[in-house]
């Protein structure tokens, strides 16, 4: 099964390397709606990459913002 293109939300941020027991990873690994997600340590950009069928954009970037990060959607 392929995953719509329009549920992957990808974003720029400056979240650095985050271990299992961190609350951000917890909130993101248990919110109901997000199925899957991950961030590119790789990348100087640090890109979040959110799939859901129902957050928007405003909404995951207000999560992220919470913890004190940075965040901006790539389009």
């Amino acid at each position: 099964m392929e995953t719509d293109l329009n549920t992957i939300h990808v974003f720029k941020t400056n979240i650095g390397k985050i271990d299992t027991g961190c609350p951000m990873y917890q909130k993101l690994n248990d919110h109901k709606d997000i199925q899957q997600w991950s961030i590119d340590h790789d990348d100087i950009d640090c890109v979040l990459r959110i799939v859901s069928e129902t957050l928007q954009p405003k909404q995951i970037i207000t999560l992220i913002r919470e913890f004190g990060h940075k965040c901006q959607e790539l389009i």
